[in-house]
């Protein structure tokens, strides 16, 4: 085994959207796991969306990365040292390892896997933070009612794919939005969507709401809101009376852009969300984390025999992490993106 490790970390925080000079590829010495850690080799890592907000010294839910520290991401891997009773070496593990080759991390933070059941790359989207994250929202949230209809932007992410399926399986009519007629075509085919519209073919917010009202001519009862920009901007108006809007995500505006939707009257907004009697909810997968294992128990039966599908992008090589990332930002990833570690 080598004695170094590489890692990404943040060089600088990003004005608007970020760049390649925002990274830095280092290498350092590979840790000694001390008295209950473990020490992994890296295999596949996770690229998500929140990392954005990861970038930014703003106030959150979580703290920034700071300058200088590994970008942040949960990662999965193999094992190479224990001096944790519960874990020993070849075991396969997920964690919050980072942007790097390699993790140390208390035994307590690490969650081991079983390749038997399922490849350990599904605990990175579809058995993990995403499809966690979908699942927790529409179960909590969501008060799906056979015969209702959905949308769902980000149609065919590891989050939004999840959304839809869950709501087809429950009885609804489901519209997604996703960008580029491939990616539609993938949200109806694949996902088994009633439907996909293409946001690049409608730019504005009016535009989106008549391209909602044609696939959702009796209105919207739930959003599930992954995007902002003129697709939130086209589903208010057709919000159903108690109609349920999950906030969790916001890609469109990450970076700082804006569009009509951002200057939209609070007061307009306040008046239909009282008139509809609309329940907005924000949603973070961390207030549910006692539910992962019913989460777990219900969804990986499904996703072994094929009855929730799912898809990954792949890229190669940590230090490709920072150009994957900026494109799944423009949203140029197609499924769950992923980096494998070389």
């Amino acid at each position: 085994m080598t004695d170094v490790m590489h890692r990404v970390a943040l060089a600088r925080r990003p004005n608007g959207d970020p760049v390649a000079e925002d990274f830095s590829y280092e290498e350092q010495p590979i840790p000694e796991p001390k008295e209950g850690e473990v020490l992994v080799r890296v295999t596949h890592m996770s690229l998500d969306p929140y990392m954005r907000g990861r970038m930014d010294d703003a106030k959150s839910y979580a703290n920034p990365v700071p300058i200088g520290g590994t970008m942040e991401a949960g990662a999965v891997g193999v094992v190479l040292k224990s001096n944790h009773e519960k874990f020993k070496e070849g075991d396969h593990c997920f964690g919050m390892f980072g942007w790097a080759t390699h993790g140390c991390l208390p035994g307590q933070q690490l969650r081991k896997l079983d390749p038997a059941i399922a490849d350990p790359r599904t605990a990175l989207g579809v058995l993990g933070m995403p499809g966690f994250t979908a699942w927790a929202g529409m179960t909590a949230y969501g008060k799906m009612k056979a015969g209702e209809t959905l949308v769902v932007g980000a149609a065919t992410g590891p989050v939004g794919s999840m959304v839809g399926q869950l709501a087809k399986q429950a009885g609804l009519r489901v519209i997604g939005v996703a960008g580029g007629a491939e990616k539609c075509n993938i949200a109806v085919e694949k996902f088994g969507f009633d439907a996909c519209i293409d946001h690049r073919q409608f730019t504005t917010a009016k535009e989106m709401r008549g391209a909602l009202h044609d696939h959702c001519p009796d209105g919207i009862d739930i959003y599930f809101e992954n995007v902002g920009g003129p697709t939130l901007g086209g589903v208010i108006p057709l919000m159903n009376l108690h109609g349920r809007i999950i906030v969790c995500g916001m890609i469109a505006w990450y970076s700082g852009a804006t569009d009509e939707t951002g200057d939209m009257p609070l007061q307009k907004f306040w008046r239909t969300i009282l008139v509809n009697r609309l329940t907005v909810q924000g949603l973070l997968q961390t207030d549910h984390v006692s539910r992962f294992g019913a989460f777990m128990k219900e969804i990986g039966p499904k996703v072994g025999s094929g009855e929730i599908a799912h898809m990954e992008d792949i890229a190669e090589g940590l230090e490709n992490a920072p150009t994957a990332f900026m494109g799944l930002l423009k949203g140029k990833n197609r499924g769950k993106q992923i980096v494998k570690i070389s």
